[in-house]
């Protein structure tokens, strides 16, 4: 998910510096929503990590 979220953003800075606006702004949206869910599944699996599974 972090590797989508990369990929997004370069695709964003790309079209920004060649001024496409509307897709580096949307390439940017979707890069900022899967970061943020990718830090929120991390944080998750940080705070279960050691736990054993329910039976």
């Amino acid at each position: 998910m972090l590797s989508w979220a990369l990929t997004f953003l370069v695709v964003a800075l790309i079209a920004a510096a060649l001024g496409f606006s509307g897709i580096a702004g949307s390439a940017a949206w979707i890069a900022q929503v899967l970061f943020g869910l990718f830090l929120i599944l991390f944080i998750i699996s940080l705070i279960f990590r050691g736990r054993p599974p329910v039976a």
